[in-house]
């Protein structure tokens, strides 16, 4: 199955869905949706609201592997079920999309214009869970605000530590070193996470290769180096706060660079939609992300 999953996603058309919204996020994304924060009183009862959400989202005709490689999950989505199946068997087995868990824990306070991780203790065991419950994948994300040299290769060099570990337990990790695209020297940063990441990639062995997601770059096919790189299975971009359309503009003007959306995928869609005008609507979404990664 790994094998199977690994060349999909490696030579595959289409783009990487993110539904990874995790505590901190999901009342934005459920707001978003429709659901206002007074519609819900415990985080039970929240993250509940979220995996309907969520399952809406996967069971729907226009959510297919005609268009979509794979799907980032939040942990407590990984331990849900939809329609009796654990999210990344009915991923899997049901729509043929590859599996994918976002495994950190969060972003530290900002110091030397970026944001590392937070710890993460019991990565080890969530790991163990995730070889368990068949996924493929894992996703991890810090930002960087300036085009801070250190700072930045502090970002790079707990990326690709924690990748490591992701590596050692026999998962591919996803490599998420983002650049706020407001930063007012965001194109700067991106030329010193370039060489860092470059630097990482060249030190990694034959059997230690890595997706990589980013922010699109401000010059197009910036990253063009990173996607051709032997140990590089994929490279794929976050929509970043871009609305949709701005996204897969620019998206497109990047060779080999796929997308991997959250809010840009789900923001037309609404809890109060009927299921045809849902569909619809997700169907036209996923049109447009799809065509702009093959691009």
């Amino acid at each position: 199955m790994q094998d199977e999953q690994l060349d999909f996603i490696k030579n595959g058309k289409g783009f990487i869905a993110a539904l990874d919204q995790s505590g901190g996020s999901t009342p934005k994304a459920l707001a978003l949706y429709g659901i206002p924060e007074d519609s819900y009183s415990t985080e039970e009862e929240m993250f509940d609201l979220v995996h309907k959400m969520r399952t809406r989202i996967i069971t729907s005709p226009a959510f297919s592997s005609d268009s979509i490689l794979g799907a980032i999950l939040f942990e407590q989505t990984m331990d849900n079920k939809i329609e009796g199946l654990f999210s990344a068997d009915y991923l899997w087995e049901k729509e043929g999309i590859v599996p994918f868990l976002k495994v950190d824990k969060g972003l530290a306070e900002e110091a030397e214009g970026v944001q590392l991780m937070k710890p993460n203790p019991g990565l080890d065991a969530l790991l163990k869970r995730a070889n368990e419950r068949n996924i493929f994948g894992t996703k991890m994300r810090s930002v960087i605000k300036e085009a801070n040299p250190e700072g930045i290769k502090k970002v790079v060099d707990q990326q690709f530590e924690t990748g490591k570990q992701i590596l050692a337990a026999g998962l591919v990790p996803i490599i998420e070193p983002e650049v706020d695209i407001n930063s007012k020297d965001k194109e700067k940063s991106e030329e010193i996470l370039k060489d860092e990441m470059v630097k990482q990639l060249d030190k990694l062995s034959e059997n230690e290769n890595v997706m990589i997601k980013i922010s699109i770059p401000t010059v197009d096919n910036f990253y063009k180096e990173l996607i051709e790189h032997p140990r590089v299975i994929r490279v794929v971009a976050l929509s970043g706060g871009y609305p949709l359309e701005e996204a897969n503009e620019k998206l497109a003007a990047n060779q080999g660079l796929i997308a991997s959306f959250s809010r840009a995928l789900s923001e037309p869609l609404n809890a109060n939609q009927s299921d045809e005008e849902f569909n619809a609507l997700l169907k036209d979404s996923v049109k447009k992300i799809y065509d702009a990664s093959i691009t």
